[in-house]
């Protein structure tokens, strides 16, 4: 390549990374089938431990996206609750880490005119994790429970390609870390065995622009907040 050629890649590439962010409106324009495996393969480039590949994926649209959103809305409706099988969050919030959450929350409801009071309101916009925020696909990712902790990071490296390369085709995702709470429910509506831990959702499409929840873009804290820089 020549160094305009690199230069363009770089730039490319950065601006898909620095430009996605979680879309909670999307449009009902569907995705070819063949886009979304596509876009399987390209996360399937994720590194693994000795190559592994622990992820399994549930790409669904249509009937079998809304059969199980069926499922999952009348457990949340009715109050049910299943246990999600992984720590996700810590057990006890402490900053600067409750500060952050506290901020995103407080962002996403400000930009939907729900104030901290409105319960009913936050309830509702909870529910729509459940629709995949009416994105036409959702995938239901799992991995086998046999495998230890370690690959969960596998796990996040293979979604990091697929929303990488969703944004690079004008296609927007948010990650949904709700429906890990469902277990049950998504094993029963889906087959899957109970050798599998359901890991996380995806939401997947054209984002709706135009929408009040899509206008929040979150910040990320500055390099050297996180990052310790020796021998340099």
């Amino acid at each position: 390549m020549s160094e305009i050629q690199d230069q363009a890649l770089i730039q490319c590439v950065d601006g898909t990374i620095a430009n996605r962010h979680s879309m909670r409106q999307f449009l009902p324009k569907p995705v070819p089938k063949e886009v979304v495996a596509r876009l399987l393969e390209l996360g399937a480039r994720a590194p693994s431990g000795t190559n592994v590949q622990p992820w399994k994926v549930y790409a669904l649209v249509g009937e079998a996206k809304a059969a199980l959103s069926a499922a999952i809305m009348k457990k949340f409706e009715n109050g049910e609750k299943e246990s999600r099988e992984y720590d996700y969050y810590p057990k006890v919030w402490e900053e600067p880490w409750l500060s952050r959450r506290r901020k995103v929350g407080k962002g996403l409801y400000s930009v939907l005119g729900i104030p901290k009071e409105d319960k009913e309101g936050m309830q509702r916009q909870t529910a729509r994790n459940i629709l995949f925020f009416d994105a036409p696909v959702g995938l239901i990712i799992t991995m086998d429970r046999r495998f230890g902790l370690g690959m969960f990071m596998d796990i996040g490296l293979f979604m990091g390609n697929i929303m990488t390369a969703a944004r690079a085709r004008g296609l927007d995702t948010c990650p949904q870390a709700f429906f890990a709470d469902y277990p049950v429910t998504i094993r029963a509506s889906l087959g899957i065995g109970d050798n599998e831990i359901i890991v996380c959702g995806m939401a997947l499409g054209y984002a709706d622009k135009a929408a009040p929840a899509n206008t929040l873009v979150t910040e990320r804290e500055p390099v050297e907040s996180f990052a310790e820089f020796r021998g340099f």
